[in-house]
């Protein structure tokens, strides 16, 4: 049976091991502020003019998250369905901008064919 010093040993290493190596890769990581100073300018530039949107998207992302989490479905299927309700309010709304569209160009025939 192995001594006092054995187990003292041991639980020293485990200790270093579980505690040293995340607080290594802790120290080690840069934050985000010191990965952004290293892009160059374009990257920065076109980072800075994006970043609303894609700060935009991700809220939304979150909200529609939020939202199938309330459904007693999985979250994947309350998640797809969501998508496909988006999905139909957008050609919905695609047709309706067509329609309007084509309603003005008719009724700019109409206005050219009753002038001439």
């Amino acid at each position: 049976m192995p001594g006092a010093g054995t187990y003292v040993k041991a639980l020293t290493a485990g200790a270093a091991l579980c505690i040293g190596g995340p607080a290594l890769v802790w120290y080690i990581t840069p934050s985000e502020e010191e990965i952004f100073k290293r892009y160059n300018p374009e990257l920065q530039k076109r980072a800075l003019e994006t970043r609303e949107a894609r700060q935009q998207e991700f809220d939304d992302f979150v909200s529609q998250l939020k939202e199938a989490s309330k459904s007693d479905k999985p979250i994947w299927f309350a998640q797809k369905e969501i998508q496909q309700r988006l999905a139909n309010e957008k050609t919905q709304r695609l047709r309706e901008e067509q329609a309007q569209q084509q309603a003005e160009a008719e009724k700019r025939r109409a206005e050219i064919r009753s002038s001439a």
